[in-house]
């Protein structure tokens, strides 16, 4: 006669060896490389924080109009009292920080530093982003056409970044902007300007990325997918743009993260002389060219859209660093 124990005695030893297939066959599961390039940039904590600053300071320039109207003043408005008359400085210590003004205040108006930083982040980020925005587009065409036809056509095309490269960027810019009307295409004045800064940064900064992208699709096209893909009648669009593009999005989304700090810079130094957008509208690299005059006496006014510039590039180096490491087949 048996016992309940003995009857269920094979049941109780099979339920740990499911248990175990099921653990094993969960720890072998597949992994896309979007989730592997994912695991990888979470454990880098300093490109993870340089993300969430790129995310903070995206969000502050958005509700910059917010944020303002909570923690600042309007970004023109005047305040001749937090002015020291005899001096034409801001009144108090480190150029007039105080509860009510966060950033203190510019030294020739008394506007409110804080909120001038704020709409200062929409002008560079949205140059930064517009810029990059046509130099990947210009650069994965141009890259990819290069890489793939080859002879004629990628020594025309790798002639024309060349002269890109040796092109004086800075002279040009400052050209451009001295003969553009004050009105164009509907913009005003801030909008004709942004939208030359746009064109000449994304324009000359097109041929870096085309480099890369040429590079990547002249050792791609020898890949066996290419050469099914052709011989089973594929047209060249379709190679270039199906199969081609696909596999370059990891170098070109590294080199956009990478080249928008370079457009920040660019901007900044376009408006520090002078080629920028014009007062008032606020621009970082405007701030600084307005401190030169007086950083001695004030340093504070220099130093606080410096650091915003610091700050800004830092965070987009740090997680577009992060980003390539990630996104790197030949990573752990």
């Amino acid at each position: 006669m048996t016992t309940p124990t003995e009857t269920t005695g094979p049941a109780a030893g099979a339920e740990p060896e499911a248990n175990s297939a099921a653990a094993v066959a969960k720890k072998i599961e597949g992994r896309s490389p979007g989730r592997i390039a994912w695991d990888r940039l979470k454990r880098d904590k300093v490109a993870l924080a340089g993300g969430a600053v790129v995310i903070l300071l995206i969000l502050a320039a958005i509700f910059a109009p917010v944020l303002t109207a909570l923690f600042g003043h309007p970004v023109d408005q005047p305040h001749p009292d937090q002015i020291n008359p005899d001096l034409g400085l801001p009144k108090g210590s480190f150029g007039g920080i105080n509860s009510d003004f966060l950033l203190g205040v510019d030294p020739t108006f008394g506007r409110d530093v804080f909120s001038r930083i704020l709409y200062g982040a929409r002008i560079s980020l949205l140059v930064a982003f517009l810029a990059a925005t046509v130099s990947v587009l210009i650069g994965v065409v141009m890259g990819i056409m290069a890489g793939y036809f080859g002879g004629w056509v990628d020594s025309v095309i790798s002639r024309v970044m060349d002269v890109l490269l040796a092109f004086p960027q800075l002279l040009f810019s400052i050209a451009l902007v001295s003969v553009m009307p004050n009105s164009l295409l509907g913009l005003n004045d801030t909008g004709v300007r942004v939208l030359v800064l746009v064109v000449v940064i994304g324009f000359f900064g097109w041929p870096y990325i085309g480099r890369i992208v040429r590079g990547q699709a002249l050792s791609l096209r020898e890949r066996e997918f290419v050469d099914a893909a052709r011989s089973l009648g594929a047209g060249k669009a379709h190679i270039l743009f199906r199969e081609l593009l696909p596999n370059l999005v990891a170098p070109i989304l590294v080199y956009a993260t990478l080249i928008i700090p370079t457009n920040i810079l660019n901007e900044a130094a376009l408006s520090f002389l002078g080629a920028g957008v014009r007062p008032p509208t606020p621009s970082w690299g405007q701030m600084l060219s307005d401190a030169v005059a007086i950083y001695q006496s004030d340093p504070t006014y220099m130093v606080v859209p410096g650091l915003a510039i610091f700050i800004t590039v830092l965070a987009f180096n740090l997680f577009g660093d992060g980003l390539r490491d990630a996104l790197d087949p030949k990573g752990n």
